[in-house]
């Protein structure tokens, strides 16, 4: 695998050039009803559904559009069913090994091949699950593509659970976050997510594709102080999911203060890239610590340099009542959950800028950052903007879609409001398994696609509760002005 430009991030929307995935693992279908909150999960999943008849598509998604000689007319064979999905197994001699769209459970079984590796992340992993040192030993005599299945699934190789999985793994966004030439890990908030973000510092630090980043790589840490707070302030202590982060341009970052990041690595970050000289502006996002929204890519993201999708709880309507009569307004019949946005420049962090609503700050982004007129910006709402669909198709990540290139994005077909409101705005909407056949058969070139929404199989990945940002960590995207 070669590193040659691996990293470079400097927008939400330049094309997709190479990204960190993971496909999901036998963990999800360990996900039981009485664990399910514990490990992060709202419902529990059919794992095969969630394989073969939904994520497969994703992957052939970014293969085609990111490698395609992977599968340039490759398809029927790799989805024969003698061929038992192979193809899509890191673990087998079949799988597609693409240095653009990058497994990491492959990335961790590569690492594993090293002896001192192996040794130093066997202890890690048994001493932050309280292993029995017999099993420690048991994990040493493991080859390294079945070790690295175990870290990640909780389950031995004669199936016995040793230890919890990790079922968030799929949601790559969230274990770091690639801001220009630097890495950013995470530094989860729940219990659930520590073994992931042990095993990608290990990956980061150690796999041969970043070690020309190794000095780029940034970890936020508490300061002594915070060590001796009681529980109670637990709310200062440093806790980073990347689903908060943003590098909306080159010299733009939007970091979300959530259920998941607290203001006090938001304010770490603030520092951390303005001494870096990695951004010259800021800004913060508060949301409201609500399990709905859990990060700012859950409310918001990013489709072209003039166009938004959003929840329209956010809007400058919602903000400022404008739809309710004199009487609510005086009385705040209709109180809504707060935000709070607050933009720091690096020439003068000591004066913000304070925005009333998200949608304020994104026309802002539009005209500032992309020079935008702002009769041609375009704010997309989740469900149309209708009750009861914003709140419903919100849930199901209505507003959380992946750019491949600026204005084609993938997200769930579920969200039929949503989509409704993309064709509103002139845009194409298509099912992937519709685009598929006929980019294979060469009908439709991924260069001739533009302003297009691409809706991707959902039921069952919609209820792990992510979207397709999250199912995606952009390692580098053509630079955009």
């Amino acid at each position: 695998m070669q590193n040659h430009n691996a990293l470079f991030v400097n927008s939400e929307i330049g094309t997709l050039k190479r990204l960190l995935v993971h496909s999901p693992d036998s963990g999800l279908g360990k996900v039981v009803p009485s664990k399910a909150q514990d490990w992060l999960f709202e419902d529990i999943v059919h794992l095969n559904t969630i394989r073969k008849e939904e994520y497969d598509y994703y992957t052939k998604i970014l293969l085609l559009f990111l490698d395609p000689e992977k599968v340039k007319n490759k398809i029927p064979a790799i989805d024969a069913e003698e061929n038992n999905r192979n193809f899509y197994k890191p673990e087998h001699p079949d799988f597609f090994r693409s240095d653009k769209v990058i497994e990491l459970e492959w990335l961790l079984a590569e690492i594993l091949m090293n002896d001192s590796i192996k040794h130093s992340l066997v202890a890690s992993v048994c001493a932050i699950e309280g292993c029995t040192f017999n099993t420690q030993n048991t994990l040493m005599q493991y080859d390294a593509a079945s070790l690295a299945k175990t870290f990640i699934s909780g389950a031995a190789k004669n199936k016995e659970m040793l230890f919890a999985p990790i079922p968030n793994f799929i949601f790559t966004r969230d274990i770091g976050i690639t801001i220009k030439d630097h890495v950013l890990l995470n530094k989860p908030a729940k219990k659930a997510r520590t073994r992931e973000a042990l095993l990608a510092k290990y990956i980061f630090f150690n796999h041969p594709f970043f070690k020309d980043y190794r000095n780029n790589i940034i970890e936020l840490t508490d300061s002594y102080q915070n060590l001796l707070l009681p529980k109670e302030e637990d709310e200062r202590k440093i806790t980073l999911e990347g689903g908060d982060i943003m590098v909306i341009s080159n010299n733009h970052l939007l970091v979300g203060v959530s259920e998941r990041t607290s203001a006090e690595a938001a304010a770490r970050i603030t520092h951390t890239v303005f001494e870096k000289n990695l951004m010259e502006k800021v800004t913060i996002i508060k949301i409201p610590k609500k399990r709905d929204y859990m990060h700012i890519d859950t409310v918001f993201t990013q489709v072209k340099r003039n166009v938004w999708v959003m929840l329209g709880n956010f809007s400058k309507k919602a903000v400022l009542h404008e739809d309710e009569d004199m009487i609510e307004r005086t009385l705040e019949l209709k109180k809504e959950e707060k935000i709070k946005i607050k933009q720091f420049k690096k020439s003068d962090p000591n004066n913000s800028t304070h925005f009333d609503s998200l949608e304020e700050l994104l026309i802002d982004i539009s005209k500032t950052d992309f020079h935008c007129k702002e009769e041609d910006i375009k704010i997309i709402f989740s469900g149309n903007n209708e009750f009861p669909y914003s709140a419903r198709e919100q849930w199901t990540d209505s507003c959380n879609l992946l750019a491949l290139k600026e204005g084609v994005v993938l997200g769930y077909d579920r969200n039929d409001k949503t989509a409704e409101a993309f064709k509103t705005a002139g845009f194409n909407v298509i099912h992937a398994k519709e685009l598929i056949p006929k980019l294979v058969a060469g009908e439709i070139k991924v260069s001739d696609i533009n302003d297009t929404l691409i809706l991707m199989p959902s039921a069952e990945l919609s209820r792990a509760r992510g979207g397709f940002h999250c199912m995606s960590m952009p390692l580098l995207r053509e630079q955009i002005n």
